[in-house]
Order: C-alpha cells, then sequence, then structure tokens
C-alpha cells in the first residue's frame, strides 16, 4: 500500500510493507510488512529491512541500514556526514550506519553517522548518539550513555 500522495522513485518494496501520507522514497531497498508513517523521506542506497516501523517525520540518507524488527520513533534524526557545510561537496564523505536487528529508538534521539547500534539495543527519547552501543543495552542522554542492560523484550533486567 502506498499513499496517493506519496512519491515513490526506483524502490525495491516488499510484501506487505505500508507507507503513508506524503513520503518520499528513492533508489532504496525496503524489506517485507513494514509500515513506513507519514512525512518520512528515504534517501538513496538506504536498506530497511522485514517488519521495521518507521514513525512520522524520520530521514534515513545514504548510508543508513536498518537490520529487521526496528522500531524508529518520531522525528529520529540520522546523519550521514560527520562535518557537513553548505559550500563544501562531502557526497564522498558519507559513513555507513548500522542499526542492527531488534533495535528501538526513541522519539528524537539523533543518531550521528558511522556508528553501530548492537542487537536489541534501546535509545531513549531525545537521546544523542555518538559512538557504538553494545547489544541489549538502553542508553540515554546527550551524549548518550549506557544506564543498564536490557533483554530482547526490553524487559529490564
Amino acid at each position: 500500500m502506498i499513499h496517493e500522495s506519496s512519491y515513490v522513485e526506483d524502490c525495491n518494496i516488499g510484501k506487505g510493507t505500508k507507507i503513508w501520507h506524503f513520503c518520499h522514497l528513492f533508489n532504496s531497498t525496503i524489506g517485507r510488512n513494514c509500515s513506513i508513517g507519514q512525512n518520512v523521506m528515504i534517501g538513496p542506497n538506504v536498506i530497511v529491512g522485514d517488519n521495521c516501523k518507521i514513525q512520522n517525520n524520520v530521514s534515513l540518507y545514504s548510508g543508513v541500514i536498518l537490520e529487521d524488527d526496528i522500531f524508529v520513533g518520531p522525528s529520529v534524526v540520522f546523519t550521514n556526514v560527520i562535518n557537513p557545510r553548505a559550500f563544501i561537496k562531502r557526497k564522498s564523505e558519507i559513513k555507513k550506519t548500522l542499526i542492527k536487528k531488534g533495535v528501538s529508538i526513541g522519539a528524537n534521539a539523533t543518531i550521528v553517522c558511522g556508528i553501530t547500534i548492537g542487537e536489541y539495543a534501546f535509545v531513549g527519547a531525545g537521546a544523542v548518539v555518538i559512538r557504538d552501543v553494545p547489544s541489549c543495552t538502553l542508553v540515554v542522554g546527550n551524549p548518550a550513555k549506557t544506564i543498564r542492560n536490557i533483554n530482547e523484550k526490553f524487559n529490564m533486567d
């Protein structure tokens, strides 16, 4: 299902995926059974795995890879260049950001490029992630810091 107000160009989209209002997707791969919320932009060379839920107002730029079963909360920000400047072309400096299976990212978090967030980690709302996050941990704050371990079901250990 692709809402009529959305623009989708040269994408490979899996069965059962729903793309809601005012989205713009181009040159990307989206898995099966995903939900792409309102006003989401998914840029070229982005990979979104199966069963991902991307909430409203999220932009996924080149270099972002979401594995399966990822939750991306409303207005999460992903960057793709460490030191962007309007007057310097830096497309050759795009850094890969890998979000591993089962991760949840809370609303308004910022994910700085070039990092990996490990399986089943949980990023709290508003966190600013500037370094790799280990699997099965909860990180919060600016900069994001680990505050405890969690299990795959996001229950506190």
